[in-house]
């Protein structure tokens, strides 16, 4: 599996991205169908503190899944994002297993 991470209007502290690369691994339990994965970490400019977006695009076998979350944190949005992506694969699983 290949993961791409970009951060955008910053540079992404290797903590961070080691992390990030960390958490998303745990998808493949959930299927080993994942071609690649795209990971967008964005710093809006907004005076409120949930000011950090993590977004991810999955490429599984022909099917893009795409989850986005806000948080104070990009870890804490990581998290969003991962109990998202672990829904949308166990459905997308359903849906083929019922076919």
């Amino acid at each position: 599996m290949n993961i791409n991470i970009q951060s955008i209007h910053f540079d992404a502290d290797k903590k961070l991205l080691n992390f990030i690369t960390k958490k998303l691994e745990k998808l493949e339990q959930f299927t080993d169908r994942i071609v690649d994965m795209s990971v967008f970490l964005k710093l809006n400019n907004h005076k409120d503190k949930s000011n950090k977006t993590v977004e991810v695009k999955l490429n599984v076998s022909n099917t893009i899944i795409y989850s986005e979350a806000t948080s104070s944190t990009f870890e804490a949005a990581t998290e969003k994002v991962l109990e998202t992506l672990k829904q949308q694969i166990k459905k997308r699983k359903e849906q083929l297993s019922e076919k």
